[in-house]
């Protein structure tokens, strides 16, 4: 997926909560330019070879916050998409691996379906409460049997 610069900064400026480094922030943007490659971004931004294990790491939760803000800007486009292949009255080649894709990015940002559950209890009779157990002693000879 190849997104606009503008499309890419309103992304990273988004997620940016915490105080990035000039390196971190050049590897969250090339994260996106580079369609989710870590090493390639990393190797970008100016990280060692093998670097971006420990950068993947460190921005773990922005990465995420990144890749959910992706998905949101996909949403309108896979709910058009579900329409615009419910609609048509042409085969659509690969309509079903589509559909798929599409209820997916839906799932995601949270507009699937929804199951709901119904919680409600009627609730019939009252309490009873038993007086308190008063004790009883019962006195008796013991026989023994032989």
């Amino acid at each position: 997926m190849h997104l606009t610069k503008a499309q890419n900064d309103c992304i990273i400026l988004y997620i940016m909560k915490k105080e990035l480094t000039t390196k971190q922030q050049t590897f969250l943007d090339h994260l996106v330019q580079t369609g989710g490659d870590p090493k390639e971004a990393a190797k970008l931004a100016g990280y060692s070879e093998n670097g971006h294990w420990q950068v993947v790491h460190a921005l773990k939760n922005e990465i995420i916050d990144l890749a959910s803000n992706i998905l949101a800007q996909s949403a309108p486009k896979a709910a058009m998409k579900l329409v615009d292949i419910m609609e048509s009255n042409s085969p659509i080649p690969q309509a079903n691996i589509r559909v798929q894709a599409a209820q997916t990015i839906l799932d995601r940002t949270g507009l699937g379906k929804q199951e709901r559950l119904d919680v409600s209890h009627k609730v019939e009779g009252g309490l009873f409460i038993l007086p308190a157990k008063e004790e009883i002693v019962i006195n008796g000879d013991t026989t023994e049997n032989e």
